[in-house]
């Protein structure tokens, strides 16, 4: 079965499934934001193929999510690194986590993140960078916009329903 792009979709959690939604893909990106940079590493701690580690790491590169820096001429080794874009996806890494370990996790050991420099516990949260408070979905509305427009302010009529501007 073929996979349906979505790359052009307007939406941009289409486009971001698109990029991230491949099987492994997130748990590659969660190595590379641990630190792990080097293929060896990254493949034996996932215990994933190495063609799917190659291609998932190749896409990475061309969407500009990581670059690769050769640590090693004879024979040749590359580590990867994650670039701005790259560490970005720690938010949406750190937010399946909070779901997975909320509503898939059973009563066996889960993994659990925390701070490296209290070592408490760290529970994410999605918050507005704007205002600092947690985003409640049942208040937001989308807007669809001309893309060299900036954010359009919001309208009574955003309150029932999602609008295309006129």
């Amino acid at each position: 079965m073929r996979r349906t792009r979505f790359e052009a979709d307007i939406c941009p959690v289409a486009r971001t499934a698109d990029l991230l939604g491949d099987w492994w893909t997130p748990l590659v990106l969660r190595e590379l934001l641990l630190g792990q940079e080097r293929f060896a590493r990254i493949q034996e701690r996932l215990d994933i193929p190495r063609a799917v580690l190659a291609a998932r790491l190749r896409r990475l590169e061309a969407e500009g999510l990581v670059e690769r820096v050769r640590y090693e001429e004879h024979p040749p080794r590359d580590a990867y690194r994650l670039t701005d874009k790259g560490r970005a996806t720690g938010d949406v890494i750190m937010a399946m986590w909070r779901y997975g370990h909320d509503w898939l996790a059973n009563d066996d050991e889960v993994v659990v993140p925390y701070d490296k420099r209290t070592g408490s516990p760290v529970r994410p949260r999605v918050v507005d960078e704007t205002t600092g408070r947690p985003i409640e979905l049942a208040a937001v509305r989308r807007r669809i916009r001309p893309a060299a427009d900036g954010p359009q302010a919001p309208t009574p009529a955003d309150a029932g329903r999602d609008e295309r501007p006129a």
